[in-house]
């Protein structure tokens, strides 16, 4: 449902969020966390956890091109 680029914009955005809060119980380094985003149909979701957790996420060409800042992907060779 998002690229690569967007799921690692949200982790960063909902680890601003949550290291916002000054929980005592956070912890000092990465917050781990993940969400579940459900899309309009049951074909569309996302899993998106925060970014310490997926180094090298796998990359889904169709999510890739649906997002308008992407780079294109290098063509299959």
């Amino acid at each position: 449902m998002f690229s690569v680029r967007q799921k690692r914009e949200i982790a960063d955005a909902i680890q601003k969020v949550l290291r916002d809060t000054n929980h005592p119980e956070l912890p000092e380094g990465e917050i781990h966390f993940r969400i579940h985003v459900q899309g309009d149909t049951y074909m569309s979701w996302a899993d998106i956890c925060n970014n310490g957790l997926m180094p090298n996420p796998s990359v889904n060409p169709h999510n890739e091109a649906q997002d308008p800042d992407s780079p294109s992907p290098a063509p299959a060779q």
